[in-house]
């Protein structure tokens, strides 16, 4: 069964039996799990490591002085916590653990080594980080031009494209293990707000969430609340063209 790197990946180009299986033994490197609410990562510490998450949520996180925290990303399965980040003295963020997170340690030995042989891979990996910077451009639009109520429906509307990508939904549902003061800090909004957006989405037929399942009652009517364009995840294949031969 292909590792969730190897989904999102083929968001962007097909990959041939060699390269799943470099991706396949890359996941498989020094595997740590790590509980919900631990860090992975914190800033001041030196980056040895990129991090692959294979299962469950985290984020990228910073504090202020007063223990006031705003998450600035969330990280899915199939997702880097950031590429070459080993060639930096030391973390300028945090990343934390949402719920209990499976991830793989990778060293720079090891990503050079199939980067400088699967050139397909080293392509589509550069994919990787620029539709991470599309998102966080777009998490900065989010914070600093949308209603509350955009905020949250783009919010939700996102992380399910993301979990489809990679085979984590069912049907119109997802798993969701945010909490509300998770949803206030990825947003830019108070507990309360997010408690009073939550309930008018409710109201509207829009959405059902329950027991850390988020169900999307009708996605195109919450992708214009949210005035949700998908061309930042850039799920619709532009590499083509690498296609490999099965």
């Amino acid at each position: 069964m292909d590792n969730p790197l190897s989904l999102r990946i083929e968001a962007f180009t097909r990959l041939s039996r060699e390269d799943k299986a470099a991706l396949n033994q890359l996941a498989a490197r020094s595997v740590r799990e790590i509980d919900a609410r631990r860090d992975i990562i914190r800033e001041g510490e030196p980056p040895r490591y990129v991090r692959l998450i294979l299962d469950g949520w985290a984020c990228r996180y910073k504090m202020l002085p007063d223990a006031r925290r705003q998450i600035v990303s969330l990280f899915l399965p199939g997702d880097f916590c950031d590429l070459n980040v080993y060639i930096l003295k030391e973390m300028d963020h945090n990343i934390g653990a949402l719920t209990r997170v499976r991830f793989s340690e990778i060293g720079r030995e090891a990503m050079d080594a199939v980067t400088t042989t699967h050139p397909r891979i080293t392509q589509a990996l550069w994919w990787h980080e620029l539709v991470a910077m599309a998102v966080q451009r777009e998490w900065t639009l989010n914070v600093g031009q949308r209603t509350a109520i955009e905020r949250i429906a783009h919010l939700f509307v996102e992380l399910f494209l993301r979990l489809k990508a990679v085979g984590l939904t069912r049907r119109d549902s997802c798993d969701f293990p945010m909490t509300q003061t998770d949803i206030a800090e990825a947003t830019g909004l108070t507990a309360v707000h997010v408690n009073r957006t939550l309930q008018q989405l409710r109201r509207d037929g829009l959405i059902q969430l329950e027991r850390k399942e988020l169900t999307i009652l009708d996605l195109d009517r919450l992708k214009d609340v949210a005035m949700f364009n998908p061309n930042y995840l850039h799920l619709n294949r532009e590499g083509r063209h690498l296609d490999a031969n099965d």
